[in-house]
């Protein structure tokens, strides 16, 4: 766990403002509670938290509004919380970028172990801002879209497959849903369908000589999407 970690929970539940924020505290990260998106909007102006946990049904600007307002400035990690138990919120929620979605009543031990998850992508993120990232024996430069191998060798990737590699990599250690990782593909058919996205994995498999049967680098989590199961540093 990074104990330095900054976590901002929006909620205008003051009872479950106040809980969750003690209960995060006690295991080490510091935690900043706001009870609604204005509150949030002047933290978020002067610091760079690590993740946020956002509460949709928020009076005024709602949480899938600041949601969306805060991907499009950042990859802070986002958890959205809602007491309701229907599809559309948390389908919405993804599409606009966030990260998780839990529903309301939560086990907080649970929403702990997806705090962590997320972390970790946080983690990927500042080694991205250097540019270089290293996994499997292979270099990866961000900035320059070039992947090279413990030979010196490169490997040739297309936009699509460097678009869907660096979402792998911001992302290790999560389920990543077809849908996810289709719409981080920036130029992409009309027609384009989850089977696009099981296409350029089986490629990326190819040219990172990952086997399928025993994944190294890009597993496979039957029913839900893939994993990026490589080590980083």
């Amino acid at each position: 766990m990074t104990s330095a970690a900054h976590i901002v929970v929006i909620e205008d539940d003051p009872v479950t403002r106040t809980a969750l924020g003690a209960y995060l505290e006690t295991f080490g990260y510091r935690v900043t509670v706001c009870a609604g998106a204005e509150a949030a909007e002047k933290v978020l102006a002067q610091e760079s938290p690590d993740l946020l946990i956002v509460d949709i049904n928020l009076s005024g600007k709602d949480g899938l509004e600041l949601t969306r307002e805060q991907r499009a400035r950042s990859e802070v990690g986002i958890i959205l919380l809602s007491g309701r138990t229907d599809d559309v919120d948390r389908i919405v929620g993804l599409e606009l970028g966030a990260d998780d979605y839990v529903c309301k009543p939560f086990n907080r031990r649970e929403l702990l172990a997806r705090v962590k998850n997320l972390l970790r992508r946080t983690a990927a993120m500042r080694q991205l801002t250097r540019r270089v990232v290293h996994f499997a024996g292979y270099t990866f430069d961000t900035a320059a879209r070039h992947v090279s191998g413990e030979d010196g060798v490169g490997v040739q990737l297309t936009r699509a497959e460097y678009e869907l590699l660096r979402t792998f990599v911001l992302n290790p250690g999560i389920v990543l849903s077809r849908d996810r990782l289709l719409a981080s593909i920036t130029h992409r058919h009309g027609d384009s369908g989850s089977r696009t996205v099981d296409v350029m994995v089986k490629r990326l498999r190819a040219k990172f000589a990952d086997d399928p049967k025993q994944p190294r680098i890009f597993g496979t989590s039957h029913g839900e999407g893939y994993v990026f199961t490589a080590q980083l540093s």
